[in-house]
């Protein structure tokens, strides 16, 4: 294989596969990608949609206040022994989901639109470390994310925004202005048990738009907040909150006036005197073609395709694309893809848990996950990488001092061992190492698996190869 097809698989894709081949042109072979993406192949369209999950999930908070109940009376003990069934399900959910990302990333023809949607579902992170979450991460990725990814970042902003996954995570769904009608009701009945919520706005800012503190100030987040109030959840809650949602379906975004609070908003040096819902969407807009956020998203791109310190010229390179065309994502990738920083021949990222993963199954020319849906889900908690839960809004680490301790390295060489099972009866290292790794492929690995004692371990031994473990 050539270096250049080498490095448009493994680099700017998910893993070369066996006897895979770009033709004479990489580049256009990623180019053409935007074309031929499926947004909904068959595995994920057949997951559960929105409206489902947040049902399930209405059950499972009334199950939960079933069971505080039971706690008070002498059928306590029962209680806890009893499964909860909607419980079981979005747990069925979630298990799903991941085993189809996982499929759809084994054997997805278009690797590199792949490796995007991970990297802005990455971006806009969200996590089941929330038990409202468990069932809706998955479906987060696949309707705010996959849809989006080659069109303007500003769709894009908005509908991780506006999914249910992102306002229950970040607390926005029970965000109540201090002014607001609902919180005149509530005073006058001496109640303090709703309030504004500053999360999903400073999230914004710092993580998925502007990035650099400098360019905002603690008074932007709060008029941000302030701003954002009134946006919730339909489907949710009580009968007295569903009431004020109107007839919107379960896991709908829904702006509610009489949570809003009122008034005019400067947010980042702009004023916005429209009020509601409308001057949401005016700021989110700004937010989303603002310098600061040009050099924020035009930074990770290059982090994560490229170096853990990314050439300064290619981070010029890419906010410039992204000012000039108002954050157009794929004039930002044709960007990427025509850089010629991005096709260094040295490999200066190191594969995280999923990448490597992904990766080696790919190369073994394993295209479906064997086992039970439930291996997916089992082998990145494994890894030291459980699927959508990284812990914080920041998402996981994208450089190597995050992945390459010790412990993880074991992992992988633990892990390797019962990958190279799965192939060692039809598949030599000895061939399959060039076909993957190209010119990467040094005399030294060579050497080593050309020695290796059996097939297994000549296939082991190019999975943890150090040109195996980068990109």
């Amino acid at each position: 294989m050539r270096n250049d097809e080498a490095i448009a698989l493994n680099r700017f894709g998910l893993g070369a596969t066996p006897g895979s081949a770009l033709g004479a042109n990489p580049h256009k072979a990623l180019l053409n990608q935007f074309d031929s993406f499926d947004p909904r192949p068959p595995l994920i369209a057949a997951q559960p949609a929105r409206a489902e999950l947040v049902s399930a999930l209405s059950e499972v908070r009334e199950e939960k206040q079933q069971r505080k109940a039971a706690a008070q009376t002498d059928m306590a003990a029962d209680a806890e022994k009893t499964p909860l069934p909607a419980r079981r399900a979005v747990r069925k959910d979630y298990v799903s989901a991941v085993h189809a990302r996982l499929q759809t990333a084994l054997s997805s023809p278009t690797s590199f639109a792949e490796r995007l949607v991970h990297f802005w579902a990455n971006h806009f992170a969200v996590s089941i470390e929330k038990i409202a979450i468990f069932g809706l991460a998955g479906n987060f990725e696949f309707e705010a994310i996959r849809p989006h990814i080659f069109g303007r970042f500003a769709n894009l902003l908005h509908a991780s925004t506006y999914h249910p996954a992102m306002l229950l995570y970040l607390d926005q769904a029970q965000s109540v202005g201090p002014n607001s009608k609902i919180a005149q009701r509530v005073g006058a009945r001496g109640k303090r048990d709703i309030g504004l919520n500053e999360n999903l706005a400073r999230e914004i800012l710092e993580l998925h738009t502007l990035g650099d503190r400098s360019a905002y100030s603690q008074t932007d987040v709060t008029e941000f907040a302030r701003a954002m109030t009134g946006l919730t959840v339909g489907g949710l809650g009580r009968a007295r909150f569903q009431r004020l949602t109107g007839n919107s379906k379960p896991g709908e975004a829904v702006f509610v006036e009489a949570m809003h609070e009122p008034g005019k908003r400067t947010i980042v040096g702009q004023t916005y005197a429209q009020g509601g819902e409308k001057a949401l969407g005016a700021i989110l807009s700004d937010l989303s073609t603002n310098r600061a956020t040009a050099r924020h998203i035009a930074t990770k791109l290059a982090r994560h395709f490229v170096a853990d310190l990314p050439p300064a010229t290619l981070v010029a390179k890419l906010e410039a694309s992204f000012l000039k065309t108002g954050g157009d994502l794929p004039s930002l990738y044709r960007t990427l893809i025509e850089a010629p920083e991005s096709w260094a021949p040295q490999q200066a990222k190191f594969k995280n848990p999923w990448e490597w993963t992904v990766s080696a199954l790919r190369a073994l020319g394993v295209t479906e996950m064997p086992g039970r849906e439930q291996a997916a889900v089992a082998l990145f908690n494994q890894m030291g990488q459980p699927v959508w839960k990284p812990g914080s809004p920041k998402g996981y680490g994208d450089v190597a001092a995050d992945w390459a301790g010790p412990a993880g390295l074991l992992r992988r060489v633990e892990t390797a061992g019962r990958f190279a099972r799965l192939a060692a009866n039809r598949v030599d290292a000895r061939n399959l190492a060039p076909d993957i790794l190209g010119d990467a492929l040094t005399k030294t690995t060579a050497e080593h698996i050309a020695r290796a004692e059996s097939p297994e371990q000549g296939l082991a031994l190019m999975l943890v190869a150090p040109e195996f473990l980068r990109r």
